[in-house]
């Protein structure tokens, strides 16, 4: 049954397809000066920014993305001398990652450019407008963590 709120989620969410897709374009282009793809800043942004050493299914985690997914940029910035794998004692088959010397002054250049980028665009929105949009797109990944299951009632 339809109903005014669930219409307004669904229209959020295909917005939000959206602009995942052109988000990933305009990253793709953006980043492309740096030899890297969207994927692959991404991952690179999970490491640089967490608070300590990852697996690459912590890694796909925290970026909603498929670990196979998350394995495929980790290999490929491997081979780019991007990223140190280190032994994790927790996991002997589950490697930790690190960004080596090269992979953190390439984030660091990555990310400056992003923070110019950053600031312009964000002239265009409210503080408030922005913490709203945060709080929901969070609820909203929260409310869909676990694959339905039993969710297909006609009721």
């Amino acid at each position: 049954m339809q109903t005014e709120i669930s219409q307004l989620l669904s229209d959020t969410v295909i917005a939000l397809f959206q602009a995942n897709g052109k988000l990933l374009e305009w990253g793709d282009a953006f980043t492309a000066p740096y030899g890297l793809t969207s994927a692959r800043w991404q991952i690179l942004g999970a490491i640089a920014l967490a608070s300590h050493q990852l697996t690459a299914p912590q890694i796909a985690e925290q970026m909603g993305v498929s670990r196979q997914g998350a394995q495929k940029q980790l290999n490929l910035l491997l081979e780019d001398g991007l990223l140190e794998k280190l032994p994790n004692p927790s996991h002997l088959r589950s490697p930790l990652y690190r960004l080596s010397t090269q992979g953190s002054a390439l984030f660091e250049r990555v990310n400056q450019a992003w923070q110019v980028h950053a600031a312009k665009s964000g002239a265009a929105f409210t503080e408030q407008a922005l913490a709203t949009t945060l709080h929901t797109l969070r609820l909203i990944a929260q409310l869909h963590e676990m694959p339905p299951q039993g969710e297909h009632d006609e009721t």
